[in-house]
This record gives C-alpha cells, structure tokens and sequence, in this order.
C-alpha cells in the first residue's frame, strides 16, 4: 500500500535537468575512456613495425617516469644497461636499475621454454612491464619493441604514457639485412653507426659491409698497407678525391657498437673482379681488365695471388667475428679479356686441361674458398658462384639477379643457403617513384617503391622450391655510384627500411599494407628526431630529392 500523505511531489523540469547532466557526464566519461584507451576498431593493431607474430589491446596504460625500475635476471644486464642508456637519449627520462623502492617496474625475465633464440614476449597493465625471453638476443628484440612504444608516445612532464599491450612474437626469417657499399662513396664512423641504430630499431640483424671495388679499398690491412694508403684514393664521383679508409680500430670499434645490437657483420672483400682499388695499390697481382674496367681482375694464373689474398683474408678474419666472409663473384665477364692472353693462366689451363675461362674462375673460387675454410669461415657470394664446383653446405649465395630466375633455380637444386636480394625490388639505389629525376631511369630499370618492397614475396620469383630448401632471408643493397652525400643515403633508405623490415620479419598473415601506411607515417617524426632526410612518400614535395 502507498502512503499517499507522505509522498514528495515531483518537479518534473529539475527531473528533467538532472536526467540531462547525467547524459551528458556519461558522454564525457565515455570521450575520456576512448581517449585513454583507443578506439579498438581503430587501435587493434599494434603500433610497431615490424608487426609482432601476436598481439592484444589491454585496456590499461603504463607510465614510464624517473620513478620507474628496471627490474632483471643477472642473464640480462647488458640488456637492462641498455634499455637504460635509450629511454634517456630518446624520451629524456632516467631509471634506475634493482633499486629496492619504485612505482612501477619494467621486467627482464627469463624464460627457458622458448626454443627460438630470438621469441620473446610482452606484457603490460598498469604496474609492469614484463618482458620474458629465453636468450639476450630475444631479450634485446623485446626491449627494442618497448623502446620504440616509447619513442612513439609524447613525453609530457617527464612522464611517457603507453597503451599496454600483450604481445608474443618471432622472426620469420633468420636472415634480415642491410648492404652498404662504401667503396663508390665513403659515409664514415658516425653515419654507419647511425644506420646500425636504424637496423637495430627495425629488427634487422645483418650488415653487409661492401668495403672494395672498383673506385676504392676502404680497409686498412697491415701486411699490405698500400691497399688503404693508395687504393683508398678516390670515389666514384672524383678519382683523386684523398684516401678515405677504416682504419683496424675503427672496424672494431663498428663491430662491437653492431655487436650489443645483436647486428654481425658480414665483410665483403670483392675477388676476382671488381679489384681495380687493390690492383692501383700493388698492380703486381693484376690480372687486367677491358677497355671499360682497367685493371678490373686478380690474376688467378699467377700463384702468388693466393698467398696475398689469402693474408687477406686472415686479417678480415680477425676483424670480424662474424666467421663469414663474403667474396663477391660477381660480373668477371666484365673485365677478364686480359685473361685470353695471360701466360700465367694460358699454363693453368693446360695443366688442368680446362676448356675455357668460367673453369678458371671456379678454380679460383676453389682455391679461395679452401684458404676460408681452413680460417672457419663459411663463404658468401654473389649468384654467380652457384656455377661453380665449391662447397654447397659452406657457401651462402646472394641471389641478386632477378632477370634470371634459373640461377636461383640452379642453387635451390645445388642445395645452397640462400639470401634473397633481387634488383626489384631490394635494390635501393634504384628510384622509389616516377617522381624521381636523378639515379637509374624508371622508365628503363622500373622503380622500387615502399610499396613493392613491403609486398615481395617468394612466389613473385618464378621458380620451383625444393621441400628442403634453405632460405635463410632476405636484405636490401645500397649500391652508391648515384648517391654520394648523407642526405641522399638517407632519403634513398628511408622510408624503405621500414617496409622491409616487417616483410623481413612479419608472417604474410600479420601484414597489412592500409595499417602499416597508418603505422608508417607515425615513424616519420623519429626519422625527423634523428635528423634523418627521407622522402615522404605521402606528400612528396615535403622534401625535395637531393641531387647527389
């Protein structure tokens, strides 16, 4: 029953009033809840590049400030020193490492069920951040992803606000990498350095160093002290340009800076061709060359040769811990005329009865190929070398030319390791658009955008794979004829490092070229941080193609 007498009348317009301001702070509340946590159908997609294997939206954020730890197993303190060392370059923040009182924590763990040296994991709410892995290599790709999260966020009062995440994660290919040649144009300590740290926020774990050729030798060897002195002169552009050279220091002191980025170093000491540098500096072991290419071969007919290449080669060894080498092999057509008269090859051929010049050049690369064997080196060259009679399990072959796909075919059937590095798209001298007026001419050699680099595939590569087949990965080449400053390296490199870092690392399942165009622009103002000159491929007149 309803006591009449004790009812409260109703005031219908403040009802009315108060039903509207309830509307109104649940809307308010709603706007606030999206902006901390993200629109899920905009935000599923994790940030980073290259996408991780798996990841989930926590609907949580995680501050990072000088009152945050970071907390790690004895395993990982080369790891835990260096996720220091970045949060305070790039986000201005300092943390200390197992101090006993914090707010929040970052986490090193490990954990010994991962099989994969490179897996690790994620996660994140509130308090923590956990990162567990199995190996310091692993450990160091989740810190990476943690530093790039936070590199991505705006630093406000000393504090970084992070969307939290769960992420499980592994490469899908061993073998994801950079070449740079330095013979044509010489960059130097510092710009190396800079693209390692770029290799390395990209996940990328291979630097193939391209340090002679034709225009110059950029490696000082102590046996042979003329090879940096007198084959370091010059570039491409200017023939007499002063000698420009690492000295042994500072090649160590790249490999260590590549090594605590979990980045080898792969050196390429260019033979039999291509040795135009090294013939200026000691022409005693000049085997000629063309009227295009002087001077371009090594004498194989001359016995001599070997011992030189071979102390070398010796050196290089020390230098880089690598244990791989790579030996070129590349385009010997191009300058071997001198060969067909050669007295010293004339007699090689008879003693062992060869018929023509390629047997001389699988002799060669046997004899060459033995010396780094015996040095506990596996050797490296380019696709020519599939022609040869050397050692399959001990020799990587860099697939490079894409207008003969029955190279790669013939190296798949040798059983060959393999690094895939085809002109289309993995050349990045090539041009990027039809925009571009300087280097090669798209209309004659077509052009690499981010685009084609990020869609390659094995399948575009019209040949049979064996179920046995050892693809160990794929890299892009940075040929320099046409780009001899920064500014052009870097514009000619980014924003394609990006693209090829996730088709490098990411399952064709977790790639999405709408969301890494989304993903890709946010990177743009980290290569403006860094002082990086790329080419915005979205507005193309942001910055002009420089010249040279």
């Amino acid at each position: 029953k309803i006591n009449r007498k004790k009812m409260v009348p109703v005031n219908l317009i403040e009802c009315s009033k108060r039903f509207h301001y309830c509307n109104i702070m649940f809307i308010l509340l709603m706007i606030s809840f999206f902006n901390t946590y993200g629109n899920q159908k905009i935000n599923d997609k994790c940030p980073l590049i290259p996408s991780p294997k798996k990841s989930e939206r926590v609907l949580s954020v995680f501050e990072i400030t000088n009152n945050t730890a970071i907390k790690f197993d004895q395993k990982f303190t080369d790891q835990a020193y260096y996720l220091q060392k970045q949060l305070l370059k790039y986000n201005q923040v300092t943390l200390s490492l197992n101090p006993t009182a914090f707010k929040t924590q970052i986490v090193l763990k490990q954990n010994s069920a991962a099989k994969n040296k490179e897996v690790y994991s994620i996660k994140m709410n509130s308090k923590e951040i956990l990162i567990e892995a199995a190996d310091n290599h692993g450990m160091f790709n989740g810190i990476t992803s943690v530093i790039q999260m936070a590199r991505l966020c705006e630093s406000r009062n000393g504090k970084i606000s992070m969307e939290c995440w769960d992420i499980e994660d592994e490469p899908k290919y061993e073998w994801r990498g950079i070449m740079l040649d330095e013979s044509r144009h010489f960059f130097g300590i510092t710009k190396v350095k800079q693209l390692i740290d770029w290799m390395a926020f990209f996940k990328f774990n291979r630097f193939h160093w391209h340090l002679t050729d034709q225009p110059g030798w950029r490696v000082e060897i102590k046996q042979y002290p003329l090879l940096a002195t007198i084959g370091g002169i010059g570039n491409h552009t200017d023939p007499f340009s002063a000698a420009k050279f690492y000295t042994q220091e500072g090649i160590k002191e790249v490999v260590q800076y590549a090594k605590e980025r979990f980045i080898e170093i792969i050196p390429e000491i260019d033979m039999p061709g291509h040795a135009g540098a090294a013939n200026k500096a000691y022409p005693e072991f000049s085997g000629g060359g063309s009227d295009k290419f002087p001077e371009f071969t090594f004498n194989p007919g001359n016995v001599n040769v070997y011992n030189y290449l071979t102390h070398i080669l010796k050196e290089i060894d020390c230098l880089f811990p690598s244990q791989i080498i790579h030996i070129g092999g590349d385009e010997i057509h191009y300058g071997n005329e001198k060969w067909k008269s050669n007295q010293g090859v004339m007699e090689l051929m008879r003693a062992n009865k060869f018929s023509n010049l390629k047997e001389v050049e699988s002799y060669f690369f046997r004899r060459i190929s033995d010396s780094l064997l015996c040095m506990n080196n596996r050797v490296a060259a380019w696709d020519e070398v599939a022609d040869y009679d050397i050692s399959n399990k001990k020799t990587i072959v860099f697939y490079w030319r894409d207008d003969k796909p029955e190279q790669l075919q013939k190296a798949l059937n040798k059983g060959f390791p393999i690094v895939l590095c085809p002109r289309h798209p993995m050349y990045f001298d090539y041009v990027q658009d039809t925009l571009q007026v300087h280097g090669p001419n798209w209309r004659i050699f077509s052009y690499n955008s981010w685009e084609k680099v990020y869609q390659f595939s094995l399948n575009d590569i019209k040949v049979t794979y064996p179920e046995n087949a050892e693809i160990l990965g794929i890299q892009a080449n940075v040929w320099t004829e046409r780009i001899a400053t920064e500014q052009r390296l870097d514009y000619m490199i980014f924003p394609r490092i990006a693209a090829l870092s996730e088709t490098a690392w990411s399952n064709d399942e977790n790639k999405d070229i709408s969301n890494f165009k989304i993903r890709l622009k946010s990177q743009f103002k980290l290569f403006e941080e860094d002082g990086i000159y790329y080419l915005d491929p979205f507005t193309p007149a942001k910055t002009g193609e420089p010249v040279r």
